[in-house]
């Protein structure tokens, strides 16, 4: 039996290389993209969040993808708040889907990451392969610390979004106010902060619980 394994990768994307790792099963039944946190707050894609993520679909069957953003690491570009980010993600999925063909695809992400996964989500909704199955893990909305601000996109009503209850970077109103209007349940952590330190075999237990293996 051949064993998981996690590899390196370097594609092209709008403007230039995409820097990937790729956490892959023993069998490959679906494709997962994970996004990391902020790239201007050293965000990348060895986030304990987004590795734990990665990790959690590898085992529910997916070829899960981590790609640096762009200026992050190898991957190239300048960094455009989600916009060319979206479109960069979205090269990656069609390489997975060259490689793996059209299985079934899911999205997480990560504060940012998750904000840019619902503009990703958005453009997927009318297409061939719609996401599936979508997990937001602190997400980005609202005003946050650094002077940010997030208009983030609804998202399908079954996906999982899970915040801690002491965030100190994107407030929990902030998610509860984004949600409210979707009527969008939102998984509350008791006591985890923004980068969930301490917490991370929660939302592996979170997801587990919520979704099988693929089939």
């Amino acid at each position: 039996m051949t064993r998981a394994s996690t590899e390196n990768a370097l594609i092209r994307g709008h403007d230039g290389h995409i820097e990937l790792l790729i956490d892959t099963p023993a069998q490959v039944r679906g494709i997962a993209l994970v996004c990391h946190p902020h790239p201007l707050f050293h965000g990348s894609n060895t986030n304990k969040v987004a590795h734990t993520l990665a990790r959690v679909f590898r085992d529910l069957g997916y070829a899960a993808l981590r790609p640096n953003f762009r200026g992050v690491g190898k991957s190239e570009g300048t960094h455009d708040h989600g916009i060319a980010e979206s479109e960069d993600m979205l090269s990656v999925i069609s390489w997975a889907q060259s490689r793996w063909g059209g299985l079934p695809l899911a999205l997480g992400g990560f504060s940012f990451g998750a904000y840019v996964q619902t503009r990703v989500a958005a453009r997927l909704a009318d297409g061939v392969t719609p996401a599936e199955r979508i997990v937001l893990v602190g997400t980005a909305t609202g005003e946050v610390t650094g002077a940010r601000s997030y208009t983030t996109l609804p998202v399908r009503p079954d996906s999982l979004v899970i915040h801690g209850e002491k965030d100190e970077t994107v407030a929990l109103a902030n998610v509860m106010a984004w949600a409210e209007p979707q009527e969008l349940p939102v998984v509350v952590v008791p006591g985890a902060d923004h980068f969930f330190h301490g917490k991370l075999h929660v939302i592996r237990s979170i997801i587990e619980r919520a979704w099988r293996p693929l089939a």
